[in-house]
């Protein structure tokens, strides 16, 4: 088997370390060695330790921004109900925080990373805030689709999904079973069902249609996120 170029090799072997051993302890020269390179190897691609930290960050994590972009082009696409697509997020989400939160909460212990790495994100456009608004533009595609109700709270919405699927990757480790209560799919479905009826105006048991519209939507009652290039106004 052809051996991978010395990046990928090195990117490979300090994700390793991080999830493994945390940041602290993940020298150069522990990347180096688990690399199969030398210090001065790392070094020609990498300036520094932090530079290295930030490009597995951004490589390295899975994304979500596949699932949302697809589900924004054509929110009804066969015929997928919004519980189909909200049980679909919820479980690539959690999916996400539970490979990422390992990393992102050792970025807390280095300061001078955490900086450098929020930086990066700035210059990329992107963030631990993205996902939030990807699934509130996901929502409001629905809802003008006519399948989530006009007066519903899509921001509220999407950071509640979000946030249940954030807390799920660190909230059970001191639990007698040391993990959540429920299986990853299950869990999935039941979050998607719980956010369906306030979405909808249906229980998640009625047969799929349009959402019941408030023929005067309370416009008081929408959320804005204050980061947003564009405020809502629904």
């Amino acid at each position: 088997m052809e051996q991978k170029p010395a990046r990928a090799r090195i990117i490979d072997a300090a994700h390793q370390l991080m999830l493994t051993i945390g940041l602290a302890r993940a020298t150069t020269k522990e990347i180096a060695r688990a690399a199969g390179c030398s210090e001065a190897a790392l070094y020609k691609h990498f300036p520094s330790k932090e530079e290295l930290f930030v490009v597995v960050l951004r490589e390295r994590l899975p994304k979500l921004d596949g699932i949302l972009k697809r589900l924004m082009a054509d929110p009804g696409e066969g015929e997928r109900t919004v519980e189909r697509n909200l049980t679909e997020i919820a479980r690539e989400a959690a999916l996400f925080y539970e490979q990422s939160f390992p990393i992102a909460a050792s970025l807390y212990a280095e300061p001078r990373l955490k900086e450098r790495h929020n930086a990066a994100m700035r210059e990329l456009g992107t963030g631990p805030h993205i996902p939030i608004r990807g699934v509130d533009a996901y929502l409001r595609a629905e809802q003008s689709a006519g399948r989530v109700r006009a007066d519903a709270d899509t921001y509220a919405a999407a950071s509640l999904l979000l946030g249940a699927c954030s807390q799920r990757a660190f909230a059970y480790d001191a639990t007698e079973t040391g993990g959540p209560p429920q299986p990853l799919d299950d869990f999935a479905a039941s979050l998607a069902r719980t956010l369906l009826s306030g979405l909808t105006g249906q229980r998640a048991d009625q047969p799929a249609g349009l959402a019941s519209q408030s023929s005067t939507p309370d416009k008081s009652s929408a959320r804005t996120d204050p980061g947003a290039a564009e405020p809502r106004t629904d």
